[in-house]
């Protein structure tokens, strides 16, 4: 990667953490509630008390807020102590977009140091701390916390990087292990970027209303096959073809809940051409989706 390359991965960090901020903050406690309250609309928390996980996406606040409302409002709702966090971890360095490049490009993810799970209370890197994914979910969890005066439950946030077929190999994955034994699991990821400003030929680019949606979420659905199987290759392969930013959290959750069944139960999507200074059209897409464990 050019320096140029890598100052714009930069830049864009700063940018989307700013929008980030700027986007909470305009909802205030009044809007932050009245999401909280129209999420009442889903109520998953069966999936969570059963096994599974609830996945939502982290494109803009005002677009997918309501899903991680939801989640939200599940996890409380189980009366779980703690909750496990599974969040992407983007790769706005040098080191991790290269390390991810070679690992996309068949390389051993062990060969590389950003490698493993991070996360707060981890002695294992800081890139965790400057990524913007579940700053929605810290601002919601500490919201209804708040307002339901609850004080002993636990949020603990963890970030997987290169886990690809071998997740369980992942530094500090037994660490993880042990906190799920005990924990209901939720995680984040967008599962589809589009458009001109992502790679997307001119020709071949949907604009998000009506036909991109629906190819969201048909790509969504593409993928749970890999996921039930847990054909980690499979998705990995699937990601690439879908510009998705889920290619750990899926195979972290995955082996340490065991086979899964998805479904999707609605998709938010965020136009970016101004965020990325491209044409449109140019979007990113996230699915509010439950991981039902598979009968046995």
């Amino acid at each position: 990667m050019s320096n140029d390359a890598a100052n714009d991965r930069t830049a864009l960090q700063v940018l989307i953490n700013d929008l980030y901020a700027r986007e909470l903050n305009d909802l205030g406690d009044a809007g932050t509630y009245k999401l909280l309250d129209e999420a009442r609309r889903w109520d998953v928390s069966s999936t969570l008390t059963d096994g599974g996980v609830v996945c939502f996406g982290h494109v803009g606040v005002a677009d997918c807020g309501v899903h991680a409302a939801a989640a939200v409002n599940a996890c409380l709702d189980t009366g779980a102590d703690t909750v496990l966090a599974i969040s992407v971890l983007h790769a706005f360095t040098a080191e991790m977009d290269n390390a991810r490049q070679a690992v996309t490009a068949g390389g051993n993810p062990s060969d590389h140091e950003t490698w493993g799970i991070q996360g707060p209370g981890l002695d294992f890197r800081t890139e965790w701390q400057g990524d913007h994914a579940f700053r929605i979910l810290r601002h919601f969890w500490d919201a209804e916390t708040r307002r339901q005066g609850i004080t002993d439950r636990r949020l603990v946030e963890r970030y997987p990087f290169l886990a690809g077929t071998q997740p369980a190999e992942l530094p500090n994955y037994d660490e993880v292990a042990s906190i799920a034994a005990d924990a209901v699991i939720v995680a984040t990821a967008d599962q589809f970027h589009h458009g001109i400003g992502h790679g997307t030929p001119s020709h071949e680019a949907l604009d998000p209303e009506p036909d991109g949606v629906k190819a969201a979420w048909a790509s969504l659905e593409a993928g749970f096959e890999h996921i039930e199987r847990r054909d980690y290759a499979g998705y990995e392969q699937h990601c690439l073809r879908a510009k998705s930013d889920d290619r750990d959290c899926v195979q972290l959750f995955s082996e340490l809940r065991g086979p899964l069944r998805g479904k999707v139960l609605d998709v938010a999507y965020t136009d970016s051409t101004e965020l990325y200074e491209q044409p449109a059209p140019t979007w990113a897409a996230g699915g509010f989706i439950t991981f039902d464990p598979v009968p046995r």
